[in-house]
């Protein structure tokens, strides 16, 4: 998995309007109804995270979920980490039918 180019990252974050890209890291920020939703998304988020064997830097306070996605071993961003904000975006963000 190679790390993508900021061309690459900001066209793709084009789909991602909950996101933003700096400090070689994808950001995002979710606010929740309450304490249990915010946790219940996490918990769900948790099983995408080890399906995709990538995990997030998070904070949680209170209604608020902080995510920063980046790969370690690449020093940036690569498909994993869109893959990873694809899966909490259905999450968070469920389509309505």
């Amino acid at each position: 998995m190679s790390k993508l180019s900021e061309h690459d990252i900001e066209k793709r974050l084009l789909q991602f309007p909950e996101w933003e890209y700096y400090e070689d890291a994808l950001h995002a920020e979710f606010e929740f109804d309450n304490f249990k939703d915010c946790f219940s998304a996490m918990s769900r988020i948790a099983f995408d995270c080890e399906a995709l064997n990538h995990h997030p830097e998070w904070t949680n306070v209170y209604n608020v979920l902080t995510i920063t996605l980046t790969t370690h071993s690449e020093k940036g961003v690569t498909d994993k980490d869109f893959k990873l904000a694809e899966a909490i975006e259905a999450i968070v963000e469920p389509e309505e039918d």
